[in-house]
C-alpha cells in the first residue's frame, strides 16, 4: 500500500491542516495518510482527523523508542554535539523528535512519500512513486548545491566516507523524500551505528539532526536513490520554494514557468507566523493566499478576514541569503 506521512504537534497544527487539505485536494480521501508525532502533545490533531479515516497517527510505541535510543545512541558517539547543544537549552538531544519520522521505514506503508509540515502538495506523486519501482530512495530538492547543513565540512572523515561525486550529487533536504517499508531494518541500523560509534559520528552536522543522519543512512547503507532534481530534463523540471518569487497561481496550484509544482516547501518561516496569520493578524508572506485556501479548503467561512493593512513578513536579508543558500536557490525554476 502506498501512503503520505508527515511529521507533527499540535505546535504546527495550522500547518498540517494545510498539508492534509492539499493532499485531499489532489486525492479527496483515497490517499491514506500516517502522521509520526514529535512529541505526546497532538491532542488538537487527534480531533482534527477522527472525520478523517484515511488519516492515522502513528502510535506504535515500540518503534518508536527503538528510534529514539537509536538516535541517542548516535548523538552520544558525536565529539561535540552534547557539549555544544547545551549551551542552547537543558534538553541533552537537540530537537530529538523530529527522527521519529524514521518510524516510516517500519510501516503501515510498504512505499511512501514523507512531506514535512510545512509543505503542500501541488501535483499527484505518480512520478515520484513509479521512481521506487527503480529505487529505494527519491528525492526532489537542490540540496546537493550545498553540503553546509548536510555535513560538518571541517571534517577530514567526510572525504574519506564519500566520494567528491557523492557529496556533490547525492546529499538532500529531509523535507520531501520517497522510501520503502524495511529499507533500514534493525540489522542495517546495528551496522550503520557500529560505523558511527567507531569514528564516524563526527562526520554529523548537529544543528540539523534529522537530515544529516538520514543523509548519512542513505548514502552509508549503499542504498539505491535518485534526485529528480538532477534527473529530469530541463523542460519538466520545477523549483519547490517558498523563496522562489516567480510562481505563478492558477486555480490554486503553483506553476513554475508554466510547469506544475509537485509540492511547494515554506521552509524558513515560523510556524507561529503561520499561527498569527490563522489568528487573524494581517501578515503577508510569500504564497499566503495559496496556504490558507488549503487551511480553509473545508470551511472557508472561518478563514481571516482582514481589515487592516499588511504587514510585511520580511525576512531579513541574512535569512533570506541563508536559505537560498541552503537550498541552492540561484535563480531559475528552483
Amino acid at each position: 500500500m502506498d501512503g503520505i506521512c508527515t511529521l507533527a504537534n499540535d505546535q504546527v497544527y495550522e500547518q498540517v491542516i494545510a498539508l492534509l487539505n492539499s493532499i485531499e485536494a489532489i486525492y479527496g480521501q483515497e490517499m491514506p495518510v500516517c502522521i509520526y508525532p514529535y512529541d505526546h502533545n497532538t491532542a488538537k490533531i487527534a480531533a482534527e482527523i477522527a472525520h478523517r479515516p484515511q488519516v492515522q497517527i502513528y502510535d506504535d510505541r515500540e518503534s518508536i523508542q527503538r528510534w529514539d535510543e537509536f538516535i541517542c545512541k548516535i548523538w552520544d558517539a558525536h565529539p561535540t554535539a552534547i557539549e555544544h547543544w547545551s549551551k542552547f537549552g537543558n534538553d541533552k538531544y537537540h530537537r530529538v523528535g523530529t527522527h521519529r519520522r524514521y518510524g516510516a521505514f517500519d510501516g503501515p506503508f510498504d512505499r511512501f512519500v514523507y512531506m514535512d509540515a510545512d509543505t503542500l502538495l501541488m501535483s499527484p506523486l505518480t512520478k515520484i512513486f513509479h521512481q521506487l519501482e527503480y529505487c529505494d530512495w527519491v528525492v526532489y530538492d537542490f540540496q546537493y548545491t550545498d553540503l553546509s547543513h548536510v555535513y560538518n565540512q571541517s571534517s577530514a572523515k567526510l572525504t574519506e566516507i564519500f566520494t567528491p561525486q557523492q557529496l556533490q550529487t547525492e546529499i538532500f533536504c529531509s523535507g520531501f523524500y520517497a522510501s520503502k517499508k524495511g529499507v533500514f531494518d534493525v540489522q542495517m541500523q546495528e551496522l550503520l551505528l557500529e560505523k558511527l560509534c567507531q569514528g564516524e559520528a563526527e562526520i554529523l552536522y548537529t544543528m540539523a539532526p534529522d537530515q544529516t543522519i538520514l543523509n548519512y543512512m542513505v548514502m552509508r547503507s549503499g542504498i539505491s536513490n535518485c534526485n529528480l532534481a538532477l534527473e529530469l530534463p530541463e523542460s519538466e523540471k520545477t523549483g519547490c520554494c517558498v523563496i522562489s518569487e516567480h510562481f505563478q497561481a492558477q486555480d490554486n496550484i503553483l506553476y513554475d514557468k508554466g510547469k506544475r509544482l509537485t509540492y511547494l516547501h515554506y521552509i524558513g518561516l515560523s510556524s507561529k507566523l503561520f499561527q498569527r496569520v490563522c489568528e487573524g493578524e494581517n501578515i503577508d508572506f510569500p504564497y499566503r493566499d495559496i496556504f490558507l485556501y488549503y487551511r480553509y479548503l473545508h470551511e472557508p467561512d472561518k478563514r481571516p478576514k482582514f481589515t487592516t493593512k499588511a504587514k510585511a513578513y520580511n525576512a531579513s536579508p541574512s535569512l533570506a541569503t541563508k536559505v537560498l543558500k541552503k537550498l541552492g536557490l540561484t535563480g531559475g525554476g528552483k
